[in-house]
């Protein structure tokens, strides 16, 4: 398969109803969510309209609940070998969550957490039948129904930046204030902007990832998420280069971005 270290070659959603999140993210995003599991586990492929995969949805059952599971979008960092990057993410001051495992089909994944308890996986690919050097297309800098940035809260910036640089190959060029709490710091892989890392604005503010993902239009998402049933919490917002994003919560309580031009009137 190629190369892809340090990429985000999959998104997944962690929820506790996948039909009712089929509902929420069909309407809002443009997604067709498969309405059953293909195989024994309760997971559902994410189908884009441009016939691929955009992600997958993994029922949380009452024993992934009872251990502290809970409903969260989980995002996978392609590694060349999942066991060793384990091994210097816990000496590293980072934790596991789920030991490497193989997948039969999928590849080698672990849960890990960075040291300040963002959690994410890891994941050597097995590529599809026939096809040795297939790339994931789930992330994309400029497409809808795609993620098209990775945002990372922490408590601290520098030894985020310094963890994802070492382990993951990121690099990080440009910033932009963000008042006495620091600032927002862009970082790269493979030269492509993916996303940022930002400080925590408030002490007792959760760290952990938000994936933003493409919309066509962030006033008609913005109203299917109050109709879906979710909540924005922030924005819609302009950011720079015209378009908007916004933060918000589905109706399970998994949280999540959107981002995307204004085509219609305000909401």
């Amino acid at each position: 398969m190629a190369d892809q270290t340090g990429a985000f070659i999959w998104y997944e959603l962690l929820t506790p109803d996948p039909d009712a999140a089929k509902a929420f993210y069909d309407a809002v995003v443009g997604w067709d969510i498969e309405p059953q599991p293909a195989g024994p586990l309760d997971y559902r492929m994410i189908r884009h309209s441009g016939g691929g995969n955009a992600g997958g949805v993994m029922r949380l059952s009452p024993d992934m609940a009872s251990n502290g599971g809970r409903p969260v979008w989980l995002g996978y960092l392609a590694v060349g070998d999942v066991d060793s990057t384990v091994s210097a993410v816990v000496a590293d001051g980072g934790k596991v969550h789920m030991p490497p495992t193989d997948m039969p089909g999928v590849g080698r994944i672990a849960m890990v957490t960075d040291p300040a308890g963002a959690p994410m996986y890891v994941m050597r690919p097995t590529p599809p039948p026939g096809q040795p050097d297939a790339v994931s297309d789930v992330f994309s800098v400029d497409q809808p129904q795609h993620v098209r940035w990775n945002e990372l809260t922490t408590s601290d910036s520098a030894v985020a930046i310094d963890f994802y640089r070492r382990h993951f190959g990121w690099t990080q060029e440009g910033s932009m204030p963000m008042g006495p709490a620091g600032d927002y710091m862009f970082v790269q892989q493979g030269g492509v902007g993916i996303g940022a890392i930002m400080p925590k604005m408030q002490p007792d503010a959760p760290v952990g990832w938000t994936y933003y993902i493409g919309v066509d239009d962030i006033d008609r998402a913005t109203a299917a998420v109050n109709a879906g049933g979710g909540k924005v919490l922030m924005g819609p917002h302009e950011i720079p280069g015209g378009e908007f994003s916004l933060i918000g919560v589905d109706p399970q309580g998994a949280s999540f971005g959107l981002v995307g031009p204004r085509k219609g009137e305000q909401q």
